[in-house]
Parts: C-alpha cells; structure tokens; sequence
C-alpha cells in the first residue's frame, strides 16, 4: 500500500481511536487502503494494529508505519499456541528489543487466554496457553510496555498472573466479565474494550458495564474484521464503524457524542502512552 499523508492538526474537533484492529488480517487483502481511508473520512484518527503470531509481526509494524497515527503490537495470541513454538518468545523477545525506540510499538499483543474454544480447554491446551501468556507478561515487563490483553472465559486466571508478574497496565480487549472481574481489572491500572458487541440489545452484561464502569476505564474498539456491530449482520468489520459504535456508549451513559470521544481517547492514550506521542509528533509534522 501507498503511505496515506500526514495528520493534519485536530484543531479542537472530534476524533476517534480504535484501540484494537486486525488491519493486516486477509479480509482486507483486496481493499485495505480504502478502508484505511473510510476510517480517515469517519475521523478515526489513530487505529491499533496487534500481531497474533511471529509470521505477523514484520506486517503489523509495516503497516502501522504506512498509517498516520496508527501504532502497532507484537505478542503471540492464545488461539495461535497450539501451533507456535517455545523458541517463539526468544523471536518475539528480539523483535521488542529491536523495535524498543519505535515509537509506534505501543504494546505488547495481542496475548492472554481463551478458555472458550474447544480446541483449547484440554488441560494440556491450557498449561500451554499459561505459559505463553506468562513468558509475555515478563516480556512487558522488561521492556516496561503495557499489554493487550485477550480475555474469554479467562479473567480471573489472566488476573492471578497480573498481580504475580506486574505489567504497567494495559486494555482488556472485548470485555465480557462480571463486573467484578472488571473492577478487578481497573484496580490493576487496566482500561476495558468495547466494540461491536455492545450494541447489540441483548448482551446485557456488557451494557451493564458500559454504563456502570468508572468513565476513566472505558475505550473504543473495532476488532475488526471480526465482532461486528448489530446493523452489519454478521458481515466485515471495519475502522470505520467506531464513530456509531460510539453512539451506542454515549446513549448508555447519556453522554453527549463529543464527551464519548474526549474520555475514550484520553483512556486509550493513558493505557498506551507511546500512542498519544504518536499523535503529538505526526500532528505536529504535517
């Protein structure tokens, strides 16, 4: 793809920031610069680009250089360790020690544990899975970069090595816990994803913690091509959906649409700092 032009300045107005995207995934192979454009028209002016194995970190940090405002993670999904190697996290431990200065690398990503699937729920699925997931959580540690964090029927075992390992906080990705599990979660300096999911009028649970969690824990994201927002029917998702997603929080929370973008984007930019200095150093380029 072509390098899209730089930010322009903000100039007070609103924008968004999906705080979590699969932008290299193979849906968007045939028309990913106009996606990447029709999210530029719908002012989604910074997207977060998280690898899910070591064949996708080179394209995860291509990509996110190509985009303005964009930032990128590197990390080993829980859904790609049956098939990953245990020499992978000295792979994933030479990629962050090369890219450490990268602005744009804003997390480590997208990692954690899924206890749903039914390829991973053996136990030896899951000691696998643990593994994994505690090798990168030292890994954040080390190198002082906080997590994007997978969380499915997993929170509190996701919690116990947080508070063992202790990372400098991070997103729990489409949350789905209980309430207390979340309060858990933003207790230990995390901020909570909500996309597509939400607007849906049936996922109670997640409504309820959209409109009940503190505003500083709450950001928006798209996971996109994946968790599709209730008007799209199970098609494609894209970046460009965030800004009516957006309206399904300011109608839980009766918020106005500008206060929905002013706190998302503060919390997005408090969990991954290195991802507001993108903004504010592409900004003032252009």
């Amino acid at each position: 793809m072509h390098p899209l032009p730089p930010l322009a300045a903000a100039n007070g107005a609103v924008y968004w920031i999906d705080t979590h995207c699969h932008l290299d995934a193979s849906e968007f192979e045939a028309d990913r610069q106009r996606v990447i454009e029709s999210a530029q028209a719908q002012a989604v002016r910074q997207i977060v680009i998280p690898a899910v194995s070591v064949a996708n970190f080179d394209a995860v940090r291509e990509l996110a250089h190509a985009i303005p405002g964009a930032g990128y993670a590197l990390g080993i999904h829980p859904i790609a360790t049956p098939g990953a190697q245990d020499k992978d996290i000295e792979r994933l431990a030479e990629a962050l020690e090369r890219y450490c200065d990268d602005q744009k690398l804003v997390a480590v990503g997208e990692i954690g544990l899924d206890f749903f699937l039914q390829g991973l729920k053996t136990e030896s699925a899951r000691n696998r899975q643990e593994w994994f997931y505690r090798e990168q959580l030292r890994l954040a540690k080390h190198f002082g970069l906080p997590v994007l964090l997978h969380v499915r029927r997993s929170a509190d075992r996701l919690l116990k090595e947080l508070r063992q390992v202790g990372v400098c906080g991070g997103i729990g990705h489409a949350f789905n816990g209980s309430q207390q599990q979340a309060d858990a979660f933003v207790a230990l300096g995390f901020r909570l994803g909500f996309g597509g999911a939400m607007t849906f009028e049936r996922a109670l649970q997640i409504r309820r913690l959209a409109t009940a969690l503190p505003a500083t824990a709450l950001v928006l994201e798209t996971d996109a091509p994946d968790i599709a927002p209730a008007w799209l029917n199970r098609q494609r998702n894209a970046p460009d959906q965030l800004p009516r997603i957006a309206q399904t929080l300011a109608f839980l929370r009766n918020w106005p649409i500008d206060e929905v973008a002013r706190q998302t984007n503060a919390n997005a930019h408090a969990a991954l700092p290195r991802l507001a200095a993108v903004l504010e150093s592409e900004t003032s380029a252009g």
